[in-house]
């Protein structure tokens, strides 16, 4: 995971999730303008799909947060197999725009180990 949060925030990322993933913190942005993730508009980050999805949380009980961080810092979603070659390249259009789990899992588990697919 890359997040360009300092190492505090980072840190209470990783015990509010108990992420097990290693963490890189990218202060200079670097890699997120690499991949494209730019800075977001208002309506990027205030639109309807934001709404839709803090409801949707809200509904289950969730507590939402206020964000400690630059909240128009565009996210987005790379998986990069072992092999260096990267299989999912997602920019996200605002908070609640991001790939299904599934369909992560779905590119994860069409490439075996050792397997040059």
């Amino acid at each position: 995971m890359v997040t360009f949060e300092n190492d505090y925030l980072a840190g209470c990322y990783v015990s509010d999730t108990a992420l097990k993933w290693p963490v890189l913190v990218d202060d200079t942005r670097e890699v997120y303008n690499r991949y494209g993730m730019l800075t977001a508009s208002f309506w990027d980050i205030w639109g309807l799909k934001t709404w839709v999805s803090y409801l949707r949380e809200l509904s289950k009980g969730t507590r939402l947060k206020k964000s400690e961080g630059d909240i128009y810092q565009r996210g987005g979603d790379v998986l990069i197999d072992p092999d260096g070659m990267v299989r999912v390249h997602h920019v996200g259009e605002g908070p609640a725009d991001r790939p299904a789990v599934a369909s992560l899992l779905s590119v994860i588990s069409h490439r075996s180990p050792g397997s040059h697919t």
